[in-house]
């Protein structure tokens, strides 16, 4: 079927109405749902690995019972992505098990290995609600029909998410002592990645495609205020500090953004300033989780493969 002009599929997108098929996209706009869909999917897809290293080392049955069903949530909302994507032409099996780790496309900060489940429940209070945030604005203002009312049940489910990383957050602050240090330094570092999640602020982003086609509707730095207006806020009320603050409408961080980062540490050097061409370049390079959560979903896809 041919593509739609660019004429016509601008038109569409100004009267507000949604994109249902390919005949009524260009090739522009699918290459930029199919790069969206695709950070989307690995998002989710590399979470559940992540959450799951964590999860075993949960206080409680119960908690741990928690862990797995997020887990279970993270990679049916793959699967949407996913399945979209291949109703768009490209092959799941080859996209979830074909491809090099260092392919994959989602936020460095999964790459940071998750050891406890206190940096679990701050990973659902953070990087679930960055996730909430991207997914929330895809949502409202995305022009894709299939897509928007996929992400129907994901927002729900993320903010069961959200919940879990709040509640225990709140809870292990009011323990104090070590419990409340613990908690504490895990914010310090995933705080700042999560910081990150949201990309290049707008003076630096080179083309606003995904914008002009209603692929979202809020810029990076929108984006990135609306993670921080719900993150600080709440770790203030639980005791736990942060390295931003509120002035005006918006929220300013108390570091230089970018600085260095020493992932095997764990900790932010925010005394050393980087350049955003240094920030590209580990985001590229991958961080040192990488390989062996790809090879989580991979390796068990291979012998199977042997096997039949």
């Amino acid at each position: 079927m041919e593509p739609a002009n660019s004429g016509a599929l601008e038109a569409l997108l100004k009267r507000g109405e949604l994109v249902e098929s390919t005949s009524e996209m260009t090739p522009d706009y699918l290459r930029e749902l199919k790069h969206t869909l695709l950070f989307s999917g690995d998002t989710e897809l590399i979470s559940a690995p992540a959450y799951y290293l964590a999860a075993r080392k949960a206080p409680s049955v119960n908690a741990f019972m928690t862990g797995i069903a997020i887990i279970q949530d993270e990679l049916a909302h793959a699967h949407i992505a996913y399945h979209i994507l291949e109703e768009l032409g490209e092959s799941q099996e080859d996209l979830i098990f074909k491809r090099d780790p260092k392919a994959f496309r989602y936020p460095y900060a999964f790459d940071v290995p998750l050891e406890s489940w206190t940096e679990l429940v701050v990973a659902n209070a953070m990087y679930d609600q960055a996730g909430f945030c991207l997914l929330g604005d895809i949502h409202e203002h995305g022009s894709y029909g299939p897509w928007k009312r996929g992400l129907v049940k994901v927002m729900a489910e993320e903010n069961f998410h959200l919940r879990n990383g709040r509640n225990w957050s709140k809870r292990i602050s009011q323990a104090g002592g070590e419990a409340r240090e613990e908690l504490q330094r895990a914010v310090d570092w995933m705080f700042p990645l999560t910081v990150e999640w949201f990309g290049l602020p707008d003076n630096l982003k080179q083309h606003s495609t995904q914008l002009d086609y209603r692929l979202k509707g809020l810029t990076n730095d929108q984006l990135r205020q609306q993670w921080l207006s719900t993150v600080v806020p709440f770790m203030e009320s639980i005791g736990i500090a942060v390295p931003a603050h509120q002035e005006g409408d918006g929220y300013v961080l108390d570091y230089p953004f970018p600085c260095t980062f020493d992932a095997d540490e764990k900790r932010w050097d925010f005394k050393d300033p980087c350049s955003w061409d240094a920030v590209l370049k580990r985001w590229r390079e991958r961080g040192p989780r990488n390989a062996e959560m790809v090879a989580l979903f991979q390796e068990s896809f291979a012998k199977f493969q042997v096997r039949a």
